[in-house]
């Protein structure tokens, strides 16, 4: 028989998703998934089987199990002992976390076995990565150690070395997975604070599970250190201040201060209130750093740019007015200037945070 094709709500498990009519179901977890799960589904056949609602053909047994069970029994079950801190993907992010937060909830089954969360919840970390060099583009193993009770990730350039290469503070750092920046799958880009400056650095691991959980061992340091620093405020306060994905990147073009030099064609990253402009999307660090505040402290965007402006390639226009002076800037396609100009009035039309303001204050003290 055919499962019945009556309204089915499903929740693929990746955020708030929600599929009206789903294709896809694992017969024997009782789920119903999307298409773009489904396949991770596949890859784990000791675990999820999965059928075609419409075209497969289903036993009365089945149906009967599908009916008992559903998503939401699934995730009162799969999902009970889920860490605040640990990251739970959405369908618009890479495959990788798709497919190990399936894999964690169905195959290993960490979030009804708190036990085995002891990866990414020990508070003390350490392991090997393969990370970018800062001069010569090569990936090289890496040591990494991340400690709670010091508050810092560090990596050391030699397995016997006494002293770290660097030392990046929890407070100041941020993770996210660029796999096609980085041209690996399991790609994690992670960035930190030095003299105010961001600093970049690209590493990855062959196994996936491993990097997943180095991504969520930095998210648990950061959510302990945050519940120290904010005391007052609740898991749904700080998980959001966890890990940041950047509004966006992308090339466009800019000139110098004096507005009189060519535009030179840059790597742009808005994180947050941060516009940060590189040579090439790998650099560790920064060219320059434009602090991008609220509307009411003076900071504007605008389409196009002055009807004098010269020497620049690409034909859409965009002006960035601070209280300082205004930075010109141009894209190479109208889709890609109203998504930047999009991404930009979103930070402009967003009230600054009293931290904030310290922020603004230091770049205006850059020298």
């Amino acid at each position: 028989m055919i499962l019945p094709t009556w309204k089915l709500w499903a929740w693929t498990g990746l955020g708030s998703k929600l599929l009206d009519d789903p294709d896809w179901a694992s017969y024997t977890l009782g789920v119903f998934i999307c298409l773009s799960c489904s396949g991770i589904h596949r890859n784990i056949p000791q675990v999820s089987k999965v059928k075609s609602v419409r075209l497969d053909a289903w036993e009365e047994a089945q149906v009967e199990f599908m009916a008992s069970h559903g998503n939401d029994v699934a995730r009162d079950t799969y999902e009970s002992k889920v860490p605040p801190f640990y990251y739970r993907p959405t369908f618009s992010d890479c495959q990788l976390l798709r497919e190990q937060w399936i894999r964690a909830k169905y195959e290993r089954q960490e979030f009804t076995h708190p036990d085995k969360q002891e990866p990414y919840s020990a508070g003390y970390r350490e392991g090997f990565l393969w990370k970018r060099g800062r001069d010569n583009g090569q990936f090289l193993s890496r040591k990494f150690v991340l400690t709670e009770r010091e508050g810092s990730l560090k990596y050391f350039n030699r397995n016997d070395a006494k002293e770290p290469k660097a030392i990046m503070k929890i407070e100041h750092l941020n993770a996210t997975f660029q796999p096609a920046k980085i041209g690996h799958p399991h790609g994690l880009q992670v960035t930190y604070l030095k003299d105010n400056s961001t600093r970049n650095i690209f590493v990855y691991h062959e196994d996936g599970k491993e990097i997943v959980d180095w991504f969520n061992a930095l998210r648990a340091a950061r959510f302990h250190y945050l519940q120290v620093a904010f005391p007052g405020a609740s898991d749904a306060d700080l998980v959001p201040k966890l890990s940041r994905n950047y509004l966006k990147e992308g090339y466009m073009e800019k000139t110098g201060p004096k507005q009189t030099e060519g535009f030179r064609k840059r790597w742009f990253t808005m994180d947050d209130r941060r516009l940060m402009y590189f040579k090439d999307p790998l650099d560790a660090f920064a060219r320059g750093e434009v602090f991008i505040g609220s509307r009411e402290s003076g900071y504007t965007v605008l389409d196009g740019l002055p009807p004098s402006t010269q020497g620049h390639h690409w034909p859409h226009g965009i002006t960035i007015v601070t209280p300082e002076r205004r930075f010109l800037l141009a894209c190479e396609t109208e889709t890609e200037q109203r998504a930047w100009v999009e991404a930009f009035r979103k930070v402009v039309d967003r009230p600054m945070l009293p931290q904030e303001y310290a922020v603004e204050a230091h770049f205006k003290h850059k020298p």
